[in-house]
């Protein structure tokens, strides 16, 4: 009987279920006692640092020259892909030196952005607002408007109206909403009485920008609808951005006079929270992504969105979840937020 039960317990050579320790000794077993594990990968460990140095430092990349600067706070995040890539080359080169270096870009890139992988949304909030670029050149506007309604926001801006599908959409979005109104290519719905209701001027010659006070349950909200203008990115120009950063001061300094405590700007800008040619626009609110939002929230382009540009920001409000809606006839995903007009309690 114990011959029968050794030969049980020895079965399979013993060995039992491979531990995760075991694998990482045996992945780093052949660097014991190998001095280059230190010299090689140098070149590695410098691209590491110069990786950490733009992250740390992209606010101090200059704009002179094809407004780079900006063109690198745009897609930021995605430069966290190098990462990996770093990583796994520093494994087949067998380079302790690189595998250290790499925790730095590593470190910088979780504290610029580690956040947004929290989920922080909450269930609360007494108002639901959208946005969406609708796009001038949208197959169906109005299944798209449909989409929107569907979403349930009391109160929706829709951006890139071209003036021949304007009563379009007003008519697939009547049963939703009592009240709208639309500047040049922007407009907006709602489900409560809008007053003071204007055009904005960001310096463009045309309408891209109004403003409307809504009246809530809870009390008036100054709801501003923007669109800024386009950048491009040209090889003899570089990124190209000099309108878009001159309406986005214009709108910046409208909300600084806006009278209204409570206010909500919903737009296509065209822009991160990262760009620094938005502050005159960022430094006053906040973006519901980033306060109560999961994950970056990337709008454009629709079949692979690689940048939030889209945008729901808030002041004198509280963001309590913030999200992308299904993909609609346009470029952009329409966004939507909930926010608590009541901060009181």
């Amino acid at each position: 009987m114990a011959q029968q039960a050794y030969v049980s317990e020895t079965v399979g050579d013993g060995s039992g279920p491979e531990r995760p320790g075991s694998r990482l000794r045996r992945l780093f077993s052949g660097w014991r006692g190998d001095p280059r594990v230190w010299r090689r990968g140098i070149v590695l460990a410098v691209l590491a640092l110069l990786l950490a140095l733009v992250m740390l430092l992209h606010s101090h990349i200059p704009n002179r020259v094809g407004n780079l600067g900006s063109l690198t706070e745009t897609f930021l995040p995605w430069l966290g892909l190098a990462i990996p890539l770093l990583f796994g080359c520093a494994l087949i080169r067998k380079s302790a030196t690189a595998l250290i270096a790499i925790l730095l870009p590593a470190i910088v890139w979780l504290n610029l952005f580690g956040g947004l992988l929290i989920d922080r949304t909450g269930a609360g909030g007494d108002l639901m607002v959208a946005t969406h670029n609708v796009n001038a050149d949208n197959p169906d506007p109005a299944a798209t408007a449909r989409a929107v309604a569907s979403s349930g926001a009391d109160v929706l801006a829709l951006e890139e109206i071209p003036g021949n599908a304007v009563p379009v959409y007003e008519k697939a979005l009547a049963p939703t909403y009592q009240h709208h109104a639309v500047f040049g290519t922007v407009g907006l719905w709602s489900k409560y009485p809008m007053t003071d209701v204007r055009a904005v001027d960001i310096k463009l010659g045309w309408t891209r920008a109004m403003r409307a006070t809504v009246t809530t349950p809870e009390g008036p909200v100054a709801v501003y609808v923007a669109h800024l203008p386009s950048v491009r990115v040209k090889i003899e120009a570089g990124f190209t951005a000099r309108q878009r950063d001159k309406s986005a001061d214009a709108l910046g300094e409208a909300i600084a006079d806006e009278p209204v405590k409570r206010v909500v700007l919903l737009g296509d800008l065209n822009g991160t929270m990262n760009d620094r040619s938005l502050n005159a626009v960022t430094s006053q609110l906040r973006s519901t992504q980033g306060a109560a939002g999961s994950g970056f929230g990337f709008s454009w382009p629709a079949k692979f969105p690689m940048a939030r540009i889209d945008q729901i920001m808030v002041k004198g409000v509280e963001p309590e979840s913030s999200w992308t809606l299904p993909r609609t006839g346009s470029d952009h995903l329409p966004v939507a937020a909930r926010v608590k007009l009541d901060t009181s309690s």
